[in-house]
């Protein structure tokens, strides 16, 4: 890892901390002393994983947001920034996984969906690029899915964006790695435990009980380990998938 740019904690965003992945992030990145800021569209939401950090002693904040305004975004950044200190990982976690038969999906559907998985990275990762390259390091990781490599029966919306959410991430990567920052993208090939998970997968509990699911936790480890990689040794893409998962 690269030395840190001064003594004070280095500051991690999660944009789009949603209940399981990103809390998951956003957990891992706290406890190895970094100033984790969250931000969802109702950070309300976000309090009792703020108190639960407090208690911890460790330093967390959450901020509203809504990625898909510019506005917004770039008024998040120079916040935190302003406030925090430089921001030294910048994660984007914004879902918008809606099936759909091609069918049924109107262009009010099909730009929403674009704008929540898609547009948004662009705005926080040209965001991040922006700050970080004042400062000479960082480290950009976006998340992606089956569905960035794969368009399936039903996600012709979906798919379109996490392609294109993948592809944004490759140009960037090959972009700003002269600049020592690392952009990421991880592959989520598999279910993630979540409550909705564990009422809607067929026999989730034999699945679950043969660790054919991945764990926010483990899975939040992967991100750490991204930051840290050294330079020599950078990954671009990293698949994810429990071993009882086809591919």
């Amino acid at each position: 890892m690269t030395e840190a740019l001064s003594p004070e904690a280095p500051v991690t965003l999660i944009m789009g901390a949603g209940d399981a992945i990103g809390s998951a992030i956003a957990r891992k990145f706290a406890q190895q002393g970094h100033t984790v800021c969250m931000a969802r569209r109702n950070g309300d939401k976000l309090a009792p994983l703020v108190d639960e950090l407090h208690a911890q002693g460790l330093k967390a904040h959450a901020y509203t947001c809504d990625a898909r305004k510019e506005e917004e975004v770039e008024a998040l950044f120079a916040e935190i920034e302003s406030t925090h200190g430089k921001l030294e990982v910048v994660v984007f976690n914004i879902g918008a996984n809606v099936p759909m038969s091609i069918l049924d999906t109107s262009s009010r559907k099909f730009y929403k969906i674009w704008e929540m998985a898609c547009f948004a990275g662009f705005l926080t990762g040209r965001e991040a690029a922006r700050s970080m390259s004042k400062h000479g390091r960082g480290t950009i990781i976006f998340t992606g899915a089956t569905a960035s490599v794969k368009g399936s029966a039903g996600f012709a919306a979906f798919a379109s964006a996490k392609h294109g959410l993948r592809a944004l991430a490759q140009s960037m990567a090959r972009e700003l790695g002269p600049k020592n920052i690392h952009v990421a993208h991880v592959v989520i090939d598999a279910a993630v435990e979540t409550d909705w998970i564990k009422a809607n997968i067929p026999n989730y509990d034999a699945i679950a009980e043969k660790e054919g699911i991945v764990q926010p936790d483990d899975l939040a480890s992967n991100y750490l380990m991204l930051h840290q990689q050294p330079r020599n040794a950078w990954t671009f893409e990293l698949d994810c998938r429990p071993w009882i998962e086809k591919w």
